[in-house]
């Protein structure tokens, strides 16, 4: 396991991948990987096993637990063929370029999931997109977590129970909780309560994969910090947002004086010195307060700007689903 947990420091583009071991799983552990499963992700089976389980968890709060049913490997991309099943028929042509450009860029933050149907022929299970974008620019080779076992829930938690203990960069955790919450079921709630952090955290964090290409790869590299990447996400144009982020780079900035200048950019000051100025907004304490009170409403960022002649509300969300919440909390029935 501390083989896994070492793998979990790896560079860009690993996503699930940095939480489940590379390869077949050691010749030695098949006995203690069963029961830890139990103990974490099945408490329908019989208790009998449950002191196994906690002999063979982790000592080391950051050692991962093994990955019953899953392992994480490179494979090559003309080995893979599509799930007969999809049911997805028709791909966005300009999505599909962005994420071409997002890959050739900064890599693949989150592998597919395949299953093994022979020695060297996969099947996908999720992922066609990203299959179909390495195709596209001749990659040989693909991040891959191929599937050993068909029960999503149990491979879910046990996900969830190491991405806490997990080293990961703030680029690979965004990546971790989006493929979480999209591929395998999991929840806002779940992940939440799993790695004790608040909704808007995750949230927050999931924003990251909103960031330019050359920005996602300087938080990647440790050259940003994740709270400088959240205060570039106010900024609304991508070269704003990468213009700053040289800037910071270039003087040093602190997550502080970052804040700083964006607030000035969003009050008129621009971060394009070529730019017109713009008018700054009017500012009223009480607008504060209320868009405080509907972000702990909405359990997500949310902005009140008023201009000379009219206002706008901003609310932030991650994902679809985290979408429906906040719908479902405003009143607005499902169709």
């Amino acid at each position: 396991m501390s083989a896994a947990a070492g793998k979990t420091k790896g560079g860009l583009g690993r996503g699930l991948g940095a939480l489940i071991p590379t390869g077949p799983a050691p010749a030695s552990a098949p006995a203690p990987a069963a029961p830890a499963t139990v103990e974490t992700t099945s408490p329908s089976v019989p208790a009998q096993p449950a002191p196994a389980a906690a002999a063979v968890a982790p000592q080391n709060p950051n050692e991962l637990f093994p990955v019953p049913g899953a392992r994480f490997a490179e494979i090559p991309v003309g080995s893979i063929v599509p799930n007969p099943k999809q049911p997805r028929s028709v791909f966005d042509d300009e999505m599909l370029e962005e994420l071409k450009i997002s890959i050739q860029e900064v890599g693949f933050l989150q592998p597919i999931v395949v299953r093994e149907m022979s020695a060297d022929k996969y099947e996908l299970v999720m992922g066609e997109r990203r299959w179909r974008a390495a195709q596209a620019i001749g990659r040989e080779h693909i991040p891959a977590i191929i599937r050993d076992t068909r029960d999503d829930a149990m491979l879910r938690d046990a996900l969830l129970e190491n991405i806490h203990r997990a080293q990961l960069n703030p680029l690979e955790e965004a990546a971790a909780y989006q493929q979480l919450l999209e591929e395998f079921g999991a929840t806002h709630d779940e992940l939440a309560r799993k790695i004790g952090r608040s909704r808007p955290q995750i949230s927050n964090t999931i924003r990251l994969l909103n960031l330019p290409a050359q920005v996602q790869r300087r938080v990647a590299a440790g050259v940003l910090s994740a709270g400088h990447a959240r205060a570039l996400l106010s900024l609304d144009e991508p070269e704003a947002q990468e213009q700053l982020a040289t800037r910071i780079v270039a003087e040093g900035l602190s997550v502080r004086a970052t804040e700083e200048m964006v607030t000035l950019a969003l009050a008129g000051d621009t971060v394009k010195p070529t730019a017109a100025k713009r008018r700054a907004k009017p500012h009223a304490p009480a607008l504060s307060d209320l868009a405080d009170r509907l972000s702990d409403r909405f359990d997500t960022r949310v902005k009140v700007d008023i201009g000379r002649s009219k206002g706008k509300i901003t609310i932030e969300f991650a994902t679809v689903d985290d979408l429906e919440r906040i719908v479902g909390i405003i009143g607005v029935e499902k169709q």
